[in-house]
């Protein structure tokens, strides 16, 4: 899967929560947990995703770009919560 995402919006991402959109490139898909993120109307159809990278909770946001390319909005670690309620 390849990754795309805005440099400004990455400086954000890292100073916000410590983490590069950069490092979603290591998100297992095929172990993540994806529900559509209908919280608010985004004009665009958005996802969040959660998996367990090296042992820790993360949570993906992302917009569908192609069938092999996404568009990373946020990347943060996932609240146990979160973790929880999808089984992670």
């Amino acid at each position: 899967m390849e990754i795309e995402f805005d440099p400004t919006k990455d400086a954000a991402n890292i100073a916000k929560h410590g983490l590069s959109l950069a490092e979603a490139g290591h998100f297992d898909f095929a172990k993540a947990i994806v529900v559509e993120d209908s919280r608010m109307n985004y004009h665009e159809a958005r996802f969040r995703a959660f998996a367990r990278i090296d042992g820790q909770g993360r949570c993906l946001v992302f917009t569908a770009v192609s069938e092999t390319t996404i568009r990373a909005i946020s990347y943060r670690r996932a609240h146990n919560k979160e973790m929880r309620r999808y089984g992670l």
